[in-house]
């Protein structure tokens, strides 16, 4: 009897000492938070529902996309993710397979470069940016996403370099930090007047003002600054009106699903089309060059493809054909007088 119950107290103990050296259970995977899902599903749609409408060709380019939070990074539509993002399987609402690493990335970052090879919008959720709704949110990922359509041109990448404009960085960091003449006088009044004479030509001004005063603009920069305008002009400014156009066009055939206008400050399309329309030639009014820097492309390259789909509603046939410059659209003949695109 003494040696059934030692042993039944050994059997015990043993079991005891196994639950406690059990290893404990794994973590559980990280999850794509609803409301960020809803948002992207509805930016998807969007894209899709749009399709070649605003750019030809547009419809072909993957929307990767990965969407960073506070901890984490969510791979969506991305073919091939980084040999460390774990697998969450087929979302679907989304209609992908998602994948989720430990975050890296800003939280607030807005931007779109290559990840293992495949060009990437990378975003973070909309209270960490500076959108003002999740309409305002959509509209910017499709900014992002014509940056894919951009990158997706043949050679894109390699013909960038060969503008020499990066001086040795191989970060990228060149489009951001190149020494532009922000402050020299002669440039600084130069794009003042330019600014105001293309603010006048939008509101049905004189296109010849506008040109004399362009004109005048590039004269006063020379090799490496031009070359500099005219590639942010051509990538950045036209992504700014391909936001506006996108706003315009969803205001006029897009229904946001019920969830997407359930959410918290939802605005519509049409407001949100008139805001971001209102404000380019707000910007060109108020922006000063050495103050806002950079910043002066974004409604600037915007206003020139605006004044562009009036004036040369074929322009859109050399984007393209004739890259990192809007010159050769300016130089078009009139299209024989088609009518201007308005998205």
């Amino acid at each position: 009897m003494l040696r059934a119950r030692s042993a039944a107290a050994f059997q015990a103990v043993a079991a005891a000492l196994c639950l406690t050296a059990a290893p404990p259970d794994p973590p559980a995977p990280p999850a794509l938070p609803q409301a960020d899902r809803v948002r992207i599903a509805e930016a998807f749609r969007l894209a899709d529902a749009i399709g070649d409408a605003i750019w030809p060709g547009w419809s072909r380019v993957p929307f990767s996309l990965v969407l960073v939070t506070p901890d984490t990074e969510f791979f969506v539509r991305h073919p091939s993710p980084p040999a460390g993002a774990r697998p969450l399987g087929r979302d679907a609402l989304l209609g992908a397979e998602v994948f989720a690493r430990p975050r890296t990335f800003p939280t607030s970052l807005l931007a779109t470069f290559p990840i293992d090879g495949v060009s990437t919008v990378v975003v973070g959720q909309a209270e960490l940016t500076a959108a003002a709704a999740p309409t305002d949110w959509v509209v910017t990922l499709l900014h992002e996403h014509f940056h894919q359509l951009q990158e997706a041109a043949p050679g894109f990448y390699e013909r960038v370099a060969a503008l020499g404009l990066a001086r040795g960085d191989t970060t990228g960091m060149w489009m951001l930090n190149f020494p532009f003449p922000y402050d020299a006088p002669p440039v600084v009044a130069a794009y003042g007047t330019a600014s105001s004479r293309l603010r006048d030509a939008l509101s049905g001004g004189s296109l010849r003002d506008y040109a004399e005063a362009r004109a005048a603009f590039r004269a006063r920069l020379s090799g490496d600054d031009l070359k500099y305008l005219d590639f942010e002009l051509w990538k950045e400014g036209v992504a700014r009106y391909t936001q506006v156009r996108v706003a315009e066009w969803a205001a006029a055939h897009h229904r946001p699903t019920p969830d997407f206008a359930a959410l918290p400050g939802f605005v519509p399309f049409l407001s949100l089309a008139r805001t971001l329309g209102g404000a380019i030639p707000d910007e060109l009014a108020h922006l000063s060059l050495p103050e806002a820097r950079r910043t002066v492309v974004y409604p600037y390259g915007a206003a020139e493809a605006l004044l562009l789909d009036r004036e040369r509603p074929c322009w859109k046939d050399v984007y393209f054909a004739k890259p990192f410059t809007l010159a050769p659209a300016f130089d078009a003949p009139d299209c024989g007088g088609r009518p201007g695109a308005r998205g």
